[in-house]
């Protein structure tokens, strides 16, 4: 689908943390479904704990919606502070200057994460589950939820929780790309750490997709899972890749890669993410992996199809 002429677009949207992993395929989604997505400033000039320069990109942007993406992401981050001065107060003045736009935006979406659900014994996990934290980038998120609900009545937000996703371009601090690596490279042997964890996996292309629906739907004032409803352990997709690639490797468990508070078991439910946009594309992980796999396995630019 080819973007929407500028004049029939269904909206200007500013994206925070466009340059990430999820920003890049977000902004390729948005123009695809007739958005104009529109990236924050260079990160030198926009600094989510400097509430004047959001004034100055809001005063830039003029955005229509909002998808806040911007966050200290990565769980094995050395500063437990970072997580909550960027996801944490970050966040909260974000909202403030958002707040002062009078009215003008359509939707906010939020970017929390499942993580906020800690080892929970449901499955699968809903959005009536409460919050159980059990690191500080999680804490940091559930404190940026409970900070957001307090502007409900001043903001269109819409939380959302995304699940464990992945795709071309991740970084292999990650663990699917980091597996992906290992398998292009035929590496003999693999030092993982727990190997019985579950997580619902999703494709990066989902989610920037669920996300671009979200925008036209009626969801506000509440919490949303991205997810695919299914749970897959590191072992199996691990002898995935073995059968894609062709190459069996020894994997070992070292337990300096084996975190004390591991969450075991990770799978959401997608009812009311699917009862809001309906069926999504690239719901097929398997052909996610093959599709990493393929670009490891061939090096130039990384392509998004």
């Amino acid at each position: 689908m080819s973007p929407a002429p500028a004049s029939e677009s269904r909206g200007r949207v500013w994206i925070t943390g466009h340059s990430g992993f999820t920003g890049h395929y977000l902004s390729v989604a948005l123009a695809e479904a007739g958005f104009e997505p529109i990236a924050a400033a260079h990160l030198r000039e926009f600094d989510l704990c400097d509430p004047q320069s959001i004034e100055r990109e809001l005063a830039r942007t003029r955005p229509d919606y909002v998808i806040h993406l911007a966050a200290v992401s990565y769980v094995a981050h050395g500063e437990a502070t970072d997580f909550y001065a960027v996801n944490t107060v970050g966040t909260a003045q974000l909202l403030e200057c958002l707040a002062q736009l009078s009215g003008s935006l359509r939707k906010v979406i939020i970017a929390s994460s499942a993580n906020v659900y800690g080892n929970s014994l449901r499955e699968p996990i809903t959005e009536d589950v409460p919050p159980a934290p059990v690191n500080h980038y999680a804490c940091s998120k559930v404190a940026m939820e409970q900070l957001a609900r307090t502007m409900y009545d001043r903001l269109p937000i819409l939380i959302v929780r995304p699940f464990n996703y992945t795709g071309v371009g991740q970084s292999d601090r990650f663990l699917v790309p980091k597996l992906v690596r290992y398998f292009a490279q035929r590496e003999a042997l693999l030092k993982l750490g727990n190997l019985d964890v579950v997580r619902d996996f999703s494709d990066v292309r989902m989610v920037a997709a669920a996300y671009c629906r979200l925008l036209g739907s009626s969801l506000v004032a509440t919490e949303v899972n991205i997810c695919s409803g299914e749970g897959r352990s590191l072992q199996s997709i691990v002898d995935t890749l073995q059968e894609r690639s062709g190459h069996i490797a020894r994997v070992e468990v070292d337990p300096a890669l084996v975190r004390g508070s591991e969450v075991k078991r990770l799978v959401g439910g997608n009812a009311r993410l699917l009862d809001a946009v309906g069926a999504l594309p690239y719901a097929d992980f398997g052909a996610t992996l093959a599709w990493m796999l393929d670009q490891a396995t061939q090096p130039g630019e990384p392509r998004a199809d």
